[in-house]
């Protein structure tokens, strides 16, 4: 993605990334706040803001710890690897080689 992250926003990403990892779920404003020495709540939701606005996050209104990075996902990518796939003249060699690049692109295909 080209979005141009400031220092502290990168933080509030890795810092998501790494606590939904570790739990299995995202943190909460409070818990992001602490684990990054922030001043107050309303510091993060203004970077939760301006990195939704980014698209950079996406977060479900109404539901409690629903902070999802989409600044990984690379849905256009996806979409390229899923297209390519789906097509009948690859060999078996070339179907793995594509596997293995997604594989090492972390990305989440629909095969």
């Amino acid at each position: 993605m080209s979005t141009k992250l400031t220092k502290k926003q990168k933080q509030i990403v890795d810092f998501i990334l790494d606590f939904t990892e570790n739990n299995s779920y995202s943190p909460t404003y409070r818990e992001i706040m602490s684990g990054l020495g922030l001043s107050s709540v309303s510091a993060v939701a203004e970077h939760i803001d301006n990195l939704i606005e980014k698209g950079v996050l996406k977060k479900t209104p109404g539901a409690a710890r629903s902070l999802e990075v989409l600044y990984n996902s690379h849905p256009e990518t996806v979409k390229l690897f899923n297209e390519k796939l789906s097509s009948p003249d690859l060999s078996e060699e070339q179907i793995g080689i594509l596997l293995k690049a997604a594989d090492l692109l972390d990305l989440d295909l629909d095969v």
